[in-house]
């Protein structure tokens, strides 16, 4: 497995303690997730039907403010695994620093890939793939810009899977344009990214050919019945959006006192220089908090959000050591 977040069985190895011990911000996952529903037993014991899958791909479709054809996958990464299918392999250009999972599926499907710094070297390319807000740094980018583009490259993949939060960002509405494709992670913002599930945005053709590939029961009727009815609770998600960027500032406002620079982020997560950031994160785990770090950028932190205000009092002391 590639180097990910979540990797709380290398915390345990190295720091002890049990699962239950610890705080993991080592990810853009929300600690306050939607309140999980009853649910029938049939969610457990039937196979979903066209229409239920139907009725989650209208939600999505609200939540994200589309009219464009949708499919839902098991998670955004499932619809990684599936893009190098999409057409005989090429020449992929990927903007980064990104999520490493696209280069490494590209790569091992047969794609010429390359990694560019600037927008507009994904021009010409037959797949450019960008993330907006990116992982880890949270560069944005401008919708108009991102259009702008997509008569340049053969397809084009945005990734907004920590775009919940700031939808000006989405180009979900223009999702029908040929050669787009958005991805969609639901499990981030909603915080329940075990039920796995995520959503790709596209031309009738691009999602036809995605859900050929992907089979006829791509996720699971559990996730379909939590996953309709959080995308349908548009007063929860403006709430949380609204306590997400208040936490945001606020996380940052506490890091400040480390001597630490922000060098960005998203609703989610927040990244920091601190010019030595494997001595951060086993500081940070002495006291059983989980943090990212980053192979090719010796300073970088990346630190989700703290739940409750229990955990923020335990980042606090953790800090204060």
């Amino acid at each position: 497995m590639l180097e990910h977040g979540g990797n709380l069985d290398v915390a345990l190895q190295r720091f002890g303690g049990r699962l239950d011990d610890w705080i993991d911000l080592s990810t853009g996952i929300n600690r306050q997730p939607y309140p999980l529903p009853p649910l029938s037993p049939r969610h457990w014991g039937a196979l979903p039907s066209r229409s239920e899958i139907g009725s989650l791909h209208e939600a999505a479709r609200q939540a994200y403010g589309a009219r464009a054809p949708i499919i839902a996958l098991a998670g955004a990464q499932a619809a990684i695994q599936l893009l190098p299918l999409l057409s005989p392999p090429g020449r992929a250009r990927i903007l980064a620093p990104g999520y490493n999972e696209y280069g490494a599926v590209l790569r091992a499907a047969g794609w010429d890939v390359a990694e560019v710094a600037d927008l507009k070297a994904l021009a010409g390319a037959d797949l450019g793939i960008v993330v907006n807000p990116n992982n880890p740094d949270g560069r944005r980018h401008d919708p108009g810009d991102l259009l702008a583009l997509c008569s340049r490259v053969g397809r084009l993949v945005v990734d907004e899977s920590f775009a919940d939060a700031t939808p000006e960002l989405s180009l979900a509405a223009q999702a029908e344009r040929p050669g787009l494709l958005i991805l969609r992670s639901f499990g981030k913002f909603y915080g329940l990214a075990g039920l796995r599930l995520g959503f790709v945005l596209g031309s009738a053709a691009d999602v036809a050919a995605l859900a050929a590939l992907a089979g006829p029961w791509p996720v699971s009727g559990v996730a379909i019945a939590i996953g309709r009815r959080a995308l349908l609770d548009r007063d929860w998600a403006a709430q949380t959006s609204a306590r997400l960027l208040r936490d945001a500032l606020r996380l940052d406002a506490i890091i400040q006192s480390q001597g630490w620079t922000l060098s960005g982020g998203t609703a989610l997560f927040r990244l920091y220089d601190t010019g030595d950031a494997a001595a951060a994160q086993a500081r940070l785990a002495a006291a059983h908090i989980w943090s990212r770090i980053f192979t090719a950028q010796a300073g970088w932190l990346r630190l989700g959000l703290p739940g409750d205000e229990t955990e923020w009092e335990r980042l606090v002391a953790a800090l204060a050591r």
